[in-house]
C-alpha cells in the first residue's frame, strides 16, 4: 500500500505551462510503475503518460512532444510538465500506482 498525493493545478491560459507533482509515502523507485491519468468533463480517466523504476515512459498522442514525466527519486516524487497546454487538457489529474493505489487528483483548466 502506498498513498499518493497530488499537487500543481490551477487555472492557466492556452500556450501556458504547470508543472505536477505526486507525492509518494514510501520510495518510488520500489515501484514498478507510477503513471499520470486524466478525467476530462464527463469522460473516463485515461493514462497521459507513466514511467518505470527502469526509466521507460509512455505518452499519450495527444501529449507527445508538450508534456513530460520525470522521477524524484531522492524525494518519492514524480512530475509532469505540461507545456503548450491546450483546453482539451482540462481535467482532473490523478497519480496511479500499482495495486490500484491512487491519489485523490488536482484539477488543471486550460482557459482563456
Amino acid at each position: 500500500q502506498v498513498q499518493l498525493v497530488e499537487s500543481g493545478g490551477g487555472l492557466v491560459q492556452p500556450g501556458g505551462s504547470l508543472r505536477l507533482s505526486c507525492a509518494a509515502s514510501r520510495s518510488i523507485f520500489e515501484l514498478y510503475v507510477l503513471a499520470w491519468y486524466r478525467q476530462g468533463p464527463g469522460e473516463q480517466r485515461d493514462v497521459v503518460a507513466s514511467i518505470t523504476a527502469s526509466d521507460i515512459i509512455y505518452y499519450a498522442d495527444s501529449v507527445k512532444g508538450r508534456f513530460t514525466i520525470f522521477r524524484d527519486d531522492d524525494n518519492n516524487t514524480v512530475h509532469l510538465q505540461m507545456n503548450s497546454l491546450k483546453p482539451e487538457d482540462t481535467g482532473i489529474y490523478y497519480c496511479k500506482a500499482p495495486g490500484d493505489n491512487w491519489g485523490r487528483g488536482t484539477q488543471v483548466t486550460v482557459s482563456s
